[in-house]
């Protein structure tokens, strides 16, 4: 009995690059991530920052970063000797608790033109999920560029290379429930303020105007009212009753 199906037989030829079918690029405007991301138009109001690269001077911590510093490095100190103290459970319900008060980071990157690009992230997410995000949304020729995100002051670089940073998430990193982060391109000439944000065509389309902080001013009254009531001066008539009548006898004869 013949076989009435064919036969396939297997391509002796490898597959060429045309015929292995390409997956959708996921990009930060598609439909998940639509509602999670914002993109902000450089404020008029801040001050611009300089044309030139800032130098490491710049970057130099004032006496109240260093006093600022000193407080934060010394709870992490009390904290890492207390550690070995605690039960692991009691150190892991605490972590918790912090989770649940924050299970969400958000994350504004600040170009040097002063765009800002907003994500929320889980506060479980490590900090190459931030990275991941910000070169997604970079232009095509920029995305090989190598950057460092960063805080300041005093200057913190969150490098994925560091096993300190890379180790930790977003939440352990002191980031939630928000934080501002700068970037900074190993390139120096995407550095200057001069220079537009590299970010995709698409994502700044969407920019809009950043909120303006609120007038706490206007809230208060404007000044002391002024009291309704007019104080009328004193008038001759009303003199002249207060005198006594002996008083008035010798003036009488004084004409």
């Amino acid at each position: 009995m013949s076989n009435i199906y064919p036969v396939v037989q297997p391509s002796t030829h490898p597959a060429t690059p045309s015929d292995v079918p390409k997956l959708p690029k996921l990009e930060p405007n598609s439909a998940r991530d639509h509602h999670t991301f914002k993109v902000y138009k450089p404020s008029s109001i801040a001050s611009p920052a300089p044309s030139l690269p800032l130098p490491d001077e710049y970057f130099d911590p004032t006496a109240a970063d260093l006093k600022a510093a000193q407080s934060t490095l010394a709870a992490r100190t009390q904290a890492l000797v207390n550690a070995p103290l605690e039960l692991r459970s009691v150190r892991e319900a605490r972590e918790q608790v912090k989770r649940d008060r924050w299970p969400n980071t958000t994350i504004r990157i600040r170009f040097t033109d002063r765009t800002q690009l907003e994500r929320t992230f889980p506060s479980t997410d490590k900090i190459r999920s931030v990275y991941a995000f910000v070169r997604n949304s970079l232009r095509e020729d920029v995305k090989p560029i190598k950057f460092i995100l960063y805080q300041s002051p005093p200057k913190r670089d969150l490098k994925v290379s560091d096993p300190q940073v890379r180790d930790l998430d977003l939440a352990q990193l002191q980031l939630a429930p928000s934080s501002v982060l700068l970037l900074r391109f190993e390139d120096e000439s995407l550095n200057g303020s001069h220079v537009p944000a590299p970010l995709l065509p698409d994502l700044l389309a969407q920019a809009v105007d950043l909120p303006a902080p609120p007038n706490f001013d206007s809230s208060l009254p404007s000044g002391p009212e002024k009291s309704s009531v007019s104080v009328s001066s004193p008038t001759s008539s009303s003199i002249e009753k207060k005198i006594p009548k002996w008083l008035k006898m010798g003036l009488k004869k004084t004409k």
